[in-house]
């Protein structure tokens, strides 16, 4: 293409499965501004940042969603084959049983005759999420509620900060029109809640506002990078400063994840640890009975 007198971005833009709008728009800019071999060592810097910051979010999120499986699949594992064991002992002992003991036996009971419940549950719960996010106003609030979550949302919001500010503060320091690099910044978001607020922000840029005043009526963005942004925009340095908030909240993320571990760790084992100790308790407590009888 290229030999037959395209550009380098009008190729790239064949390809849209492969290259995104960020791609061709960055290269169109190093093209037309003569400097394309420092506009590709920006965009492959960006993509090591801005894999390295994935990789750091996926992790807060795979973590506790692991522990709580384990946690779940223990407890299930107790109720379906262990808990039957001690309840065919104790009916073959006969006599009036703690009132934990029937409770726990109880929920043994009812799993064995209602798997198919539970079962029937969790794939009816992810196929509601596969279709609630294929409608905006479902996904928008899904996001929204992560985004609100106690600990986990923390990191979501830092994360999304810092994919923002690298995303357009690499745009525009490459030279990518302002309300074209929103454009592309709200459509690599990959959360709708943050998407919203850059695509009003444009269009508020796109009728004589400013960029901090949009994205602070949004209410999604932290005060302090507000600040920053209108800093940079008032000393018409905005792409370093967009760059400068996007290292600082890659740190932030890192802080965050590791606070995210310190909390969620120790809450998942005494979690373990009441359920299955509780089960335990309550299978010994007839064994208890049983030994001051004799």
């Amino acid at each position: 293409d290229v030999e037959g007198g395209n550009t380098l971005a009008e190729s790239l833009g064949k390809h849209p499965k492969i290259f995104s709008d960020l791609y061709c728009n960055m290269v169109d800019a190093g093209e037309a501004g003569g400097i394309l071999d420092i506009i590709l060592g920006r965009l492959a810097t960006y993509l090591e940042k801005a894999d390295a910051l994935q990789r750091k979010v996926k992790s807060a999120m795979t973590y506790p969603s692991i522990v709580a499986l384990v946690a779940i699949g223990a407890t299930v594992f107790m109720l379906m084959f262990v808990i039957p064991v001690f309840a065919k002992m104790f009916t073959d002992f006969g006599g009036t049983l703690p009132a934990p003991t029937r409770i726990v036996m109880g929920l043994s009971n009812f799993l064995r005759d209602f798997w198919w419940v539970l079962g029937g549950s969790v794939v009816l719960l992810f196929i509601g999420y596969k279709q609630g996010r294929k409608h905006r106003k479902v996904s928008k609030r899904m996001d929204k509620a992560l985004l609100d979550m106690p600990v986990l949302g923390n990191v979501l919001r830092k994360g999304s900060v810092a994919r923002f500010t690298r995303t357009l503060g690499t745009l525009v320091g490459s030279g990518v029109p302002i309300l074209q690099g929103l454009d592309i910044t709200a459509r690599t978001a990959g959360n709708i809640v943050i998407e919203d607020a850059v695509r009003e922000t444009r269009d508020s840029i796109s009728q004589g506002d400013s960029i901090s005043e949009p994205l602070k009526r949004s209410e999604v963005f932290p005060p302090m990078v507000v600040q920053m942004i209108a800093v940079g925009e008032q000393t018409g340095a905005i792409d370093e400063m967009l760059n400068k908030i996007a290292d600082f909240y890659d740190d932030e993320v890192d802080t965050a994840v590791e606070q995210l571990t310190s909390i969620i760790e120790p809450i998942l084992i005494v979690f373990m640890g009441v359920v299955v100790g509780g089960m335990l308790i309550a299978m010994y407590l007839p064994m208890f009975k049983m030994a001051s009888v004799m």
